[in-house]
């Protein structure tokens, strides 16, 4: 039997996180080659260069760099120019992550061109078509052909939705990650002194979601509640490039310390120590889970309620008032927390389910 040929695309920094674990042990494979292509959605050094280096990633064998731009402009060009990659080397199948526009263009290029679609981190539903992201899970859904879940809870949303075949429970590769990498860290306590910060004595937010940086009024109230947080202890706030002409706008006062985009290694020392975590991030929501640390997610809904259900991550809803009071609940008790999310050998069961999907015929 040929080698299984994959194509995967990817253009963000989750979704690198997410392919690292699978990517190096489809390295080693000798009957699954893979190729991956970047869109160039982050392009940043921080957000892109430095993620591929420190996760271990291959460099990508294609670079569409497309960049910035609206969704409708973005997604058409990324599309283009997928499909002129896939015309021209013909995968047995395109792998894509998650639900950025990157994912979206992959799997809408494939589909144009009959061919098979792997996605991973199917199933996840915030239940808010307000938010793009949620447009671009549920569309690669349905056009997938093998559907990769993280929770069991993802695979009955696919059920609500009729998607049955093709669905399996896999875990979820951010957890793989998440122990690589921590393993990885030579020093944890010399990245706390570099930020000047103490474990438990600062905060730390990310926010990157255009439901919160492309409402000026909204993200007011957001930093209004991170000033007043700033006010008892240190706030640290990695600024993304989406995010960062919304900050520069405005005005911070001096309680919220304002920094470059961060290497992932850096980030989870600061997630694993912080005395809370405040994100629009799906991602971050389950690492900060993970490093038990308690979690403000600066939204009104989650792709991931299991976080909720467990008492480790509360919606800050949609005001000042409801975020800091948010984040005073979570400062306190902390419960017990069940695994959540698979074992931490998610890539090891989706090339088994790969290599299932080539022995069935596909």
């Amino acid at each position: 039997m040929e080698s299984l040929r994959i194509a995967t695309v990817l253009g963000a920094r989750p979704q690198f996180v997410k392919a690292a674990p699978l990517s190096r042990r489809l390295a080693s494979a000798a009957d699954i080659t893979e190729v991956l292509l970047h869109t160039g959605q982050h392009y940043d050094h921080e957000m892109s260069d430095l993620f591929f280096s420190q996760l271990g990633l291959p460099q990508p064998a294609e670079h569409l760099g497309v960049g910035s731009g609206s969704h409708g402009a973005q997604t058409g060009e990324m599309l283009e120019r997928v499909e002129a990659v896939l015309l021209a080397t013909s995968p047995d199948a395109v792998m894509v992550y998650g639900d950025t526009n990157s994912t979206l263009a992959g799997a809408l290029a494939a589909a144009k061109l009959r061919i098979p679609i792997f996605h991973v981190e199917a199933g996840l539903r915030s239940f808010n078509r307000g938010m793009p992201e949620e447009i671009n899970r549920v569309v690669t859904d349905h056009l997938a052909e093998l559907l990769l879940c993280p929770s069991d809870l993802a695979v009955d949303n696919l059920a609500a939705e009729g998607i049955t075949n093709g669905v399996a429970q896999v875990g979820d590769l951010m957890r793989d990650t998440l122990e690589w990498s921590l393993a990885a860290v030579e020093d944890e306590e010399a990245v706390l002194d570099r930020f000047e910060v103490v474990p438990g004595g600062y905060s730390l937010v990310t926010i990157h979601r255009p439901s919160n940086t492309d409402d000026p009024a909204r993200f007011v109230r957001i930093m209004a509640a991170l000033e007043t947080l700033g006010a008892e202890q240190p706030v640290l706030f990695p600024v993304h490039p989406r995010t960062r002409g919304v900050v520069e706008a405005g005005s911070v006062d001096g309680t919220v310390r304002l920094l470059p985009p961060l290497g992932h290694l850096d980030l989870l020392v600061l997630a694993k120590h912080a005395g809370i975590g405040l994100t629009d991030s799906g991602g971050l929501q389950k690492e900060l889970y993970w490093l038990e640390t308690p979690a403000v997610t600066l939204r009104s809904e989650t792709e991931w309620p299991e976080t909720i259900a467990a008492g480790w991550n509360r919606l800050g809803g949609d005001s000042t008032e409801e975020i800091v009071a948010a984040a005073r609940a979570a400062e306190g008790d902390r419960p017990s927390r069940p695994e959540l999310y698979g074992d931490g050998r998610a890539a090891e069961h989706i090339e088994e389910v790969l290599r299932d999907w080539r022995a069935a015929g596909g």
